[in-house]
């Protein structure tokens, strides 16, 4: 194993399921947080699960996750939400299932709303 790559068994147990919320592991992610794990849990920069499916595009789990509790709302250390990161991915169902739940355009930075205008994507919002 290269000193650029972890080894996997090494890796922390929580960068697992952040893992799992970037790569679509829906059924083990949730089958984790059915299990105890904190459904607003953050990495060290402040992304949710929520925020890191959002972003990668993986409306199931974004729509599996809120209905377990997730705040759509919650913004990472840098004040960036999922609503926000998912219009700049152009991902339009997880769009739509975040503003279903509550998701607010005009909150983070830039906001989400911003962020559609800046990248002609206002369509995504209505």
């Amino acid at each position: 194993m290269s000193e650029s790559q972890p080894d996997p068994e090494a890796v922390a147990p929580e960068q697992r399921l952040f893992d799992m919320a970037r790569d679509g592991d829906a059924d083990t992610l949730m089958a984790q947080v059915e299990a105890g794990v904190p459904v607003d849990l953050t990495d060290d920069a402040g992304n949710t699960l929520l925020l890191l499916a959002a972003y990668h595009g993986h409306a199931d789990i974004v729509q599996r996750l809120v209905d377990a509790g997730a705040d759509p709302n919650r913004l990472n250390d840098r004040g960036q939400g999922a609503l926000a990161g998912a219009i700049f991915k152009a991902e339009e169902l997880v769009v739509s299932v975040l503003l279903g739940a509550g998701a607010d355009p005009d909150i983070g930075t830039p906001s989400a709303r911003a962020t559609a205008a800046m990248f002609g994507r206002e369509s995504l919002l209505t």
